[in-house]
């Protein structure tokens, strides 16, 4: 098939690992990123073995790399794409599944959340799309991801959500540039995803809106992000995808 990198695959419950997952499966090679410490930050937790094992779990079937790099790092994305490139001698696919989760009221924000949101959800994946397309010479797929800010209110995630909408505004831009190329570009909203980081009350409240009676599953999501890196999906550019189950 060729090779695919997987950003943000530090959880093996998370929607990266699903992606490299179905992925191997359809016989990519992958080039892995993780990056823990942003986990642990979290009220969720760090899966310390989380990356390790992914790779170790999908060795058996192609060949897997892994690079751990902090992504606020504005050197990291082309240090990435470096890596990649010198392991396999190409790269077809970039799926930019990484994020920075924060939360903050608009009483709470800060210069410095804000920034930090920025560095890792929206700058890190717009050089990482630079860095991709400097050595993929077409046809390739790119995939970013974003969080259905664009669908209703999320007033105690603004520097997440700020950082995420520009992802979406920026496809088509994106997209229309690359196609001379056949490299495609689009964008995923997976919606409400059981991933672990949702309490109780949380869960019980998105569970109450969803018209299918369930919370989305990782692979729900890498379904549609296998099939857009797909050959299948090559007359599709600029898009926004919603995979939520018709769900909020």
């Amino acid at each position: 098939m060729g090779v695919a990198i997987v950003t943000g695959v530090s959880r093996r419950i998370g929607i990266g690992a699903a992606v490299a997952r179905r992925l191997a499966d359809a016989g990519w090679d992958l080039f892995l990123h993780s990056w823990s410490p942003h986990d642990a930050e979290q009220p969720w937790g760090a899966d310390v073995e989380g990356s390790a094992a992914v790779v170790a779990e999908l060795g058996t079937q192609v060949r897997v790399e892994h690079l751990a790099a902090d992504l606020a790092d504005p050197h990291a994305p082309a240090q990435l794409l470096a890596a990649a490139e010198n392991a396999f001698g190409r790269v077809d696919v970039l799926v930019a599944n990484h994020a920075r989760s924060s939360v903050a009221t608009l009483e709470e924000l800060t210069a410095a959340e804000l920034d930090f949101s920025y560095a890792v959800n929206t700058r890190a994946t717009m050089l990482l799309v630079k860095e991709f397309a400097a050595r993929c010479p077409g046809p390739g797929r790119v995939v970013l991801m974003t969080s259905g800010q664009h669908r209703g209110p999320m007033p105690s995630e603004l520097p997440y959500i700020a950082s995420k909408g520009a992802l979406h505004q920026v496809t088509a831009s994106l997209a229309a540039h690359l196609a001379p190329r056949g490299i495609t570009v689009n964008t995923v909203d997976p919606g409400a995803t059981a991933t672990g980081y949702a309490d109780a009350a949380a869960h019980a409240a998105v569970l109450a809106l969803e018209p299918m009676g369930r919370w989305g599953e990782p692979d729900d999501a890498a379904r549609l992000i296998a099939w857009l890196a797909s050959d299948e999906s090559r007359w599709g550019t600029g898009q926004v995808f919603v995979s939520n189950g018709g769900g909020p």
